[in-house]
């Protein structure tokens, strides 16, 4: 009997001590996105099953929701370890500059931001309510909009209205952009704003329960917005029969050089071996490019090009 409570304690031992083992072979990282009833909260989650599923277990993203792009930065500065989150370049530049919403703030950690893979572009979304008779932009003047607060989508949003010059002759909602589907459809507002990668999932859901237009911009407007161009295809919309033409972002994955290259490698060799897998759940990864890494302003993380380099991805020498 004490043979056995001896085998069996051994045996106790040996699970927990397999158990401690595989706990510390894990590689934990944690990915700030967006808000959560964004498209961007939805790509992070997909991203962290991949990365779970391409590394069976080895590497555990936990998704952290975020008020937006300018959050996301400004924790690079202070958030330790293994900590990645997207943003478009340019902002990245700005925080490494010291500019804009970073002006006065430490340069030293921004300057420490690299980069690892674009992800779908942010995508500007104006949408209406059909019934508020609103086809184009001068139809704005008078209505009740939802920009949000905080995010890209807000600030771009508020850009827009003034370089067409409707700054003063919209009216603004408070609301919060995740209230915005329950607003349009209680009539509470006449429209809101949006940026995500289409298929945007509150553009669905708004699409689907309310007859909605979705606005255009002209070449001269779109030239205005100092942005590219993305067309949004008939039909992604319940209701859409026309293309949209409209402006977007470019928006990458970034770590830091807290980041050891291994985990890099690691996350963006998976990223790229599971995009099309993703891509067969949700369409907005079909968009994922290599050419894409053009768009990367700045440096790529040495992990990424380790696997770029065996993958013969083009970078150029400023991203070295």
């Amino acid at each position: 009997m004490n043979i056995l409570r001896t085998i069996g304690a051994i045996a106790t031992g040996i699970v927990a001590l397999s158990a401690v083992s595989a706990a510390q072979a894990e590689t934990r990282v944690t990915f700030k996105s967006a808000k959560a009833a964004s498209s961007y909260y939805q790509m992070a989650a997909q991203f962290a099953e991949a990365i779970k599923t391409g590394t069976d277990g080895e590497i555990i993203v936990t998704v952290e929701e975020s008020q937006g792009s300018v959050q996301n930065v400004m924790e690079a500065s202070v958030r330790p370890g293994n900590y990645v989150f997207t943003s478009p370049p340019a902002l990245v530049g700005l925080a490494q500059a010291g500019k804009g919403a970073f002006e006065g703030r430490p340069t030293e950690k921004f300057n420490e931001v690299r980069a690892l893979f674009p992800i779908p572009s942010l995508t500007m979304h104006f949408v209406m309510r059909a019934d508020a008779d609103v086809t184009d932009f001068a139809g704005l003047e008078g209505k009740t909009i939802l920009l949000g607060k905080g995010s890209f989508g807000a600030t771009e949003g508020e850009k827009y209205l003034e370089l067409f010059g409707l700054t003063d002759k919209v009216k603004l909602s408070e609301a919060e952009l995740s209230n915005a589907v329950a607003a349009l459809k209680n009539g509470q507002i006449d429209g809101f704003v949006t940026a995500g990668s289409w298929p945007a999932p509150n553009v669905i859901e708004a699409a689907a329960g309310t007859d909605v237009n979705i606005l255009s911009l002209s070449d001269e407007q779109l030239a205005m917005t100092k942005r590219d161009l993305t067309v949004i295809p008939a039909g992604t919309y319940n209701g859409q029969k026309d293309d949209i033409r409209t402006s977007s972002l470019s928006v990458v994955a970034y770590a830091t050089t807290q980041m050891d290259d291994e985990t890099a490698y690691q996350l963006t060799k998976t990223y790229w071996d599971q995009k099309s897998a993703m891509s067969s759940n949700a369409s907005w990864w079909k968009g994922v490019t290599q050419e894409m890494l053009a768009n990367i302003k700045g440096k790529i993380h040495p992990g990424a090009l380790r696997y770029y380099a065996e993958a013969g991805f083009p970078v150029r020498d400023d991203q070295n």
